[in-house]
């Protein structure tokens, strides 16, 4: 690796250590659904955000759920603090697509129709807000 790459990489790793988020990757779930929910939680208090996904009756709530409370556990490892009601908020949420399955299902007169199974990253940063 040369030099300018390995400080490139040793400044992205140093600045990671100051966010805090957690990160779920291929969610055999398509992304237009997932960002459905992300766009409900977008930044939403963490507590309030966790209450309206599970109540949510979408499929997809409950792997974000999921991933917020690994979130909230991943700061209170860095920080070593619990984090208080109404301080802590979702600040940053994304959904990529992620590997995408090809399937075939018959279709009449012996054709075949191409059948594609989405699949997605979502990353989520919580943070304090000054």
């Amino acid at each position: 690796m040369g030099a300018r790459k390995r400080n490139t990489a040793e400044a992205a790793k140093e600045a990671k250590k100051s966010q805090y988020f957690a990160k779920l990757n291929n969610c055999p779930t398509s992304p237009r659904k997932m960002r459905l929910v992300a766009d409900l939680v977008r930044g939403m208090e963490v507590y309030k955000a966790l209450g309206v996904l599970q109540f949510s009756n979408k499929e997809a709530a409950s792997k974000v759920e999921k991933l917020l409370k690994s979130a909230i556990h991943n700061y209170e490892a860095k920080t070593g603090d619990a984090p208080e009601s109404g301080e802590l908020f979702v600040t940053n949420i994304t959904v990529d697509s992620a590997r995408m399955l090809k399937r075939i299902q018959p279709a009449p007169q012996g054709r075949a129709h191409r059948i594609r199974k989405r699949s997605n990253h979502v990353t989520l940063f919580v943070d304090k807000i000054n």
